[in-house]
This record gives structure tokens, sequence and C-alpha cells, in this order.
């Protein structure tokens, strides 16, 4: 049974998990749009196994929360297609730290989802995100490699803010590895004709490289972030989640031989900051359980 020290040793162990995932942009010599069809795939039949074997079900409760599945599984394949993307355009760091703007736009998204007023406090912090990205590139590199990973790291934020606030609600109806087989099955339905449009060269390595990062990277750890978010609001989640840029970074470093830069440093230092104050304001007002 889920408890709630348990949802959140499950959400901070997908975070780790989730930390290293940007390492594989720059390992796997793919198009992003290769590597994530990989990766759902690979998810997708993990998961189906693991269903099969523990004999649960996979009949959904109403015809309408198959359509929900559909959706999400688009903003599943769009969010991670842009993610890789953004990594392999410019490096781990910036593609991480333009990512997590995620949980301002969920701060600023999940009021108009919800029909509920949007206060001038998120506002405000919004703004203060584009201060940190502007940090991150300056305006002389509004041309550059580095800009445009920028801005699709932004725009993979926004995609999982709505994917995340969607989780949100379906989790309290199904389990974990549900949501995330219907999350990852759509998904590779989805990018599948792009396998036979770029029509990759795929090595042994690759194949190797992908089976590990659909199976652990991500058919385990999306399924422990879902039931996670049982006892663990999109707000806590996104405190959480502040660990795994740090995980990326450092491991970058020692892997990859990337520096970090004095700009992307403050920055990325303003994003998070910007987003713990937000997530904080949230849990202090709802009351919610303290990490």
């Amino acid at each position: 049974m889920s408890t709630p020290k348990k949802s959140y040793l499950n959400v901070h162990l997908a975070v780790f998990l989730f930390g290293l995932t940007g390492l594989f942009a720059k390992l796997v010599n793919l198009n992003p749009f290769v590597i994530v069809f990989g990766r759902v795939f690979v998810a997708a039949v993990f998961i189906l196994i693991w269903l099969v074997i523990s004999k649960e079900s996979l009949k959904l409760h109403h015809k309408k929360d198959y359509q929900k599945m559909i959706l999400m599984g688009i903003l599943l394949a769009v969010h991670w297609t842009t993610f890789f993307a953004a990594i392999q355009l410019s490096n781990v760091a910036i593609g991480l730290l333009t990512f997590f703007t995620f949980p301002v736009f969920v701060s600023l998204f999940r009021p108009l989802i919800n029909r509920e007023a949007l206060s001038k406090k998120e506002v405000f912090f919004g703004f203060i995100t584009i201060l940190g990205i502007l940090f991150i590139v300056p305006l002389k590199d509004v041309f550059s490699d580095t800009m445009a990973g920028s801005m699709i790291g932004v725009f993979s934020g926004l995609v999982y803010a709505i994917f995340t606030i969607l989780n949100e609600k379906l989790v309290k109806h199904y389990n974990g590895k549900v949501i995330a087989f219907y999350e990852q099955a759509v998904a590779t339905v989805v990018l599948l004709p792009s396998v036979f449009i770029i029509k990759p060269s795929v090595t042994s390595y690759d194949l190797f490289m992908l089976l590990l990062l659909g199976t652990v990277f991500t058919g385990i750890a999306h399924t422990l972030f879902i039931n996670g978010l049982k006892h663990v609001s999109a707000y806590m989640a996104s405190i959480i989640t502040m660990l795994e840029p740090l995980y990326a970074i450092i491991l970058a470093y020692f892997v990859l031989g990337e520096a970090l830069t004095v700009n992307t440093a403050i920055g990325g230092t303003i994003i998070l900051s910007t987003v713990i104050f937000i997530s904080m304001d949230h849990q202090k007002s709802q009351r919610k359980i303290p990490l």
C-alpha cells in the first residue's frame, strides 16, 4: 500500500534516475526522435511484461480516460523529444536548467486548468524566471545553437508542466504502471513515423544504451514518479526535482567533461531559487506534508 513516506521515496529515486537521462543525449549519437522512440518503445514493452507478471488489468474505468491517455502520450513524446534536442543543441546544464522552468509553468497553468484565479505573485515569479534564462543565454548569442537549445528547453518545460498537472489527476484513479504503459505506448505510436523518415543507422552500442534508457531510466523511473504523485503534489514534486539538474551537471562534468560557466550558474540559481520559492509558498498555503 502506498504511504506518504513511500511516495516521497519513490519521487526521490525517480528524480535521481531522471538526472542521468540527460547524458544519453550526448552518449547516443542519434536523432532525438530516434532516441525517444527507442526509449518509449523499450519502456512500453518492459512495463507491459511487468503488468502481465503482476497480473494487473489494463482496462480503464471510463471511455474518456482512454482519450486522456492518448493526450498524455502525445505530450510525453513532445516533451522528451524537445528535451533531448535542447541538450544536443547546447549542453546538459543548459538543457536541464531551461527545462526546469516547468514548475513556474505549473504555477501559471494550474489555476487556468482548474479555473482558479491567477495571483500576481505567480506572474512576478514568471518574469524572474525569464531573467534567469537571459543570464544563461546573453542577448548577443540570440542566433546561436545555445539560444535555440535554451528556447527548446523552455518549451519542453512548458509541455511537461501540462503533463504533470494532468498526471496528478489520473494517478488518483489508476496504478502508476498502468498510466506509464499507456503513455509510453501512445508515445511509441506517435514517434514511429519518424523512424521511417530518418532511417537511422543504429549500432549495437546504441541498442544497448536505448535498452538501458528504456528500462531503468524510463520504465522504472517513470512508474516510480507517477506512483509518488499519490501523496506528493505537483508542487512538492517540483521541489524534489531540483536535485535533477544537480545530479546531471555533476555527472556531465565527470563523464562528458562539460564545464559549468558563470552565466549558466547564475541563471540556473535564479531559476531554481524561483521554483523553490513558488513551491514552498504553495506548500505553506495548502499545508501539505513537509519534505
